[in-house]
């Protein structure tokens, strides 16, 4: 008879603030304004959720020039540089920004330190969505630095004034052993530590080192070009765990479970549950399971969407409310 499977469930897993408050604010503006909405670039990393706002309306493009002028645009949870934010407003677009608060943080920091005249490194991916924004967020000299051999390549006019950022989706391993050869190369470096990744990433990390203990095999739910997914994935990897990154439930190859009695399962910060839970019924279907939901930090933060939603909905909500003490519609 066939050993039951371990079900390990991390804690916390899938959607992170940012992520909700981006779908919110998609969702919102097409219930306010109607469609179509068009939203420059992915709003989040995952195509099943992109998918779900397109059969709601949403529009995605690649770039502003491809939005009709004045339209109702949104840009991405990723942040955008200020030449979109200058296109966006030659062109008359009538626009939300859903960037997440903390990669705004981020874009505050590096333009501080560039105002101050510091050399600016960001510590990222440079074909990432969210650092294209951040570099184009600064006036200035500035580098881009994934590694240690990338810090010893930097060449820095004044390596007194030079400070760093860091991408938000970063693993904090990598991004400790980055910013440990920048402060050894520049004594005097200034920037924010590893606070600039942000608390939902960390959390989610942790989460998948926990599970690592037990796990023969760790699955990420998430989309191959999410950058949190793929740290979780690696985090696994890095601890000895066969740890593979899964778009869809339907591609889990059966063959690995040979051997395994444990598993380790999460979702990176832009996937949703219900990829786990559709996960979970397919290992069903393979074998006997056992769930284990493992304790975790438990997040209370919540970024609201921007005023002009808000007020849309408050006034909405009002209006139904009359309607109903009128009798004119049913409660």
């Amino acid at each position: 008879m066939t050993e039951t499977l371990r079900i390990i469930l991390a804690n916390p897993r899938s959607f992170c603030a940012g992520v909700i408050r981006a779908i919110e604010i998609v969702e919102r503006a097409l219930e306010i304004h109607g469609p179509p909405v068009y939203v420059r670039h992915e709003i989040v990393h995952n195509r099943q959720v992109v998918d779900d706002l397109i059969a709601k309306g949403a529009v995605f493009v690649s770039d502003t020039d491809e939005i009709p002028e004045g339209a109702l645009t949104v840009l991405s949870a990723h942040g955008v540089s200020r030449a979109v934010e200058a296109e966006a407003e030659r062109r008359g677009l009538d626009v939300i920004n859903a960037a997440c608060p903390l990669v705004l943080k981020v874009h505050r920091e590096a333009r501080r330190f560039a105002e101050a005249g510091h050399h600016v490194v960001i510590v990222g991916h440079a074909d990432h969505p969210e650092v294209k924004g951040t570099v184009g967020q600064i006036d200035g000299p500035l580098d881009v630095v994934a590694t240690a051999e990338d810090v010893a390549a930097l060449a820095v006019a004044d390596p007194t004034r030079i400070a760093f950022v860091t991408q938000t989706t970063l693993s904090l391993d990598d991004a400790r052993d980055v910013i440990d050869a920048l402060q050894s190369r520049f004594p005097g470096i200034k920037g924010p530590g590893t606070d600039d990744i942000c608390y939902a990433t960390q959390n989610r990390q942790r989460a998948v080192r926990d599970i690592a203990r037990d796990a023969q095999l760790i699955v990420v739910m998430g989309a191959a070009n999410s950058s949190n997914s793929n740290r979780l994935r690696e985090i696994g990897a890095a601890a000895g765990v066969h740890s593979v990154l899964l778009e869809r439930p339907d591609a889990f190859d059966p063959r690995w479970l040979d051997g395994v009695t444990c598993m380790g399962l999460t979702a990176g910060a832009s996937a949703p549950d219900y990829l786990v839970n559709g996960l979970i019924a397919r290992l069903t279907s393979l074998r006997q399971v056992s769930i284990e939901e493992r304790a975790g930090v438990e997040e209370t933060v919540e970024f609201r969407p921007p005023a002009r939603l808000l007020r849309a909905a408050e006034l909405e909500s009002a209006a139904a409310a009359r309607l109903v003490r009128e009798g004119r519609i049913p409660a």
